[in-house]
């Protein structure tokens, strides 16, 4: 479902991960392990074409997508969930959810069900400005506005940073049911092992951009 090979990536002309090969298989869970500042964040960044130049191949659902701007990488499938969460705060919870069905290629205008089934609360308030969120809340508006865009590989960046052990629980168990119920294909970043291991089926180890 996602392969990397050979992929290098540059933040104007200085290489911050280098040489990396992946291979994620459709429907598994990958945890990207490593300390601050090996290039995780990066590793993400790069795949959805964030990065300022990219070397290597990058394979999308047997699609390359080396040479794909970012908007054109989400058309092929890629949701994603940024560290920091980098909601919109003074949209609504509709809205932030709303932006992330540009992306889809089916043309559907209303929120997709799912999102409303795994998080209840914003269900109930989706008209409350989404500043106005917990950072729990806000996480988790994150994830909806990432699979209001149907993906079918979501990239989540450090998804439990920062949140209330409550909302840790409920956040891991929804992206465990989109996964194995669902069958979305989950790349994610973790500093927990115990998160990373309840999660995922493969593990990188990241130090150093390699």
């Amino acid at each position: 479902m996602l392969q990397l090979v050979g992929v290098t990536s540059y933040y104007s002309k200085t290489a911050i991960i280098r040489d990396v090969t992946l291979q994620v298989s459709q429907g598994s869970c990958l945890c990207v392990l490593g300390r601050n500042g090996v290039g995780k964040t990066t590793l993400l960044q790069t795949i959805m074409g964030l990065t300022t130049k990219m070397t290597g191949d990058l394979v999308v659902d047997h699609q390359n997508v080396s040479k794909h701007p970012t908007n054109a990488r989400a058309l092929a499938g890629l949701g994603y969930v940024p560290q920091g969460r980098r909601i919109f705060g003074k949209f609504s919870v509709r809205e932030n959810i709303q932006l992330g069905m540009f992306a889809r290629t089916d043309g559907k205008k209303e929120i997709p069900e799912l999102c409303l089934e795994l998080f209840p609360y914003l269900a109930d308030n989706l008209d409350k400005r989404a500043g106005l969120l917990s950072g729990g809340q806000q996480q988790q508006l994150a994830i909806a506005r990432a699979l209001a865009t149907n993906p079918k590989i979501l990239l989540l960046d450090e998804p439990t940073e920062g949140i209330q052990p409550n909302v840790v629980d409920d956040i891991r168990t929804s992206l465990i049911r989109l996964n194995k119920e669902f069958g979305i294909t989950i790349v994610l970043t973790e500093q927990s092992i115990k998160i990373a291991r309840s999660m995922s089926d493969q593990f990188a180890i990241m130090d150093a951009g390699k």
